[in-house]
């Protein structure tokens, strides 16, 4: 299966609203549902499309602050902290990176208290930078196919 014009257009429509239903996308691409839902089936097969979830807001959930956070992790520290990432409910997104730090993070906090307790466990992994997010610029936006 390739990603041909129609699924590319299925993806796209998707990536706007997952809940459409296949017979809305099927009027928006020009196929029919069931051929929409066999499209859809073999896309998530082929793992082009990894899954449907609901973005939540932060704020609205009770969280006041949203911080990017890189690490330098200390030698012989980046393996045990890959691990120990997975455990933090703060970290919405978590990305290993070149560069000077290894790790740049995407927390959701409480507040600046809770800011500082969540770096201070972070110490013992390595030397970490926090950057409080003021606003988000560009909403995560759908990935188009390579042509």
């Amino acid at each position: 299966m390739t990603l041909d014009s129609i699924n590319s257009k299925i993806l796209k429509c998707l990536q706007l609203n997952a809940r459409l239903s296949n017979a809305e996308i099927g009027r928006q691409v020009g196929i029919s549902s069931p051929a929409v839902s066999e499209r859809i089936k073999k896309m998530e097969d082929m793992g082009v499309i990894e899954g449907f979830k609901a973005l939540v807001s932060p704020f609205e959930m009770g969280y006041q602050l949203k911080a990017i956070i890189t690490l330098r992790a200390f030698m012989g520290k980046l393996k045990p902290f890959l691990e120990k990432v997975k455990t933090f409910d703060e970290v919405i997104n978590c990305y290993r990176i070149t560069g000077d730090e290894n790790i740049v993070m995407e927390v959701v906090l409480k507040n600046n208290k809770h800011l500082e307790a969540f770096i201070d466990n972070l110490i013992i992994y390595g030397e970490s930078k926090t950057q409080i997010v003021l606003s988000r610029v560009v909403k995560q936006k759908e990935v188009i196919p390579i042509k």
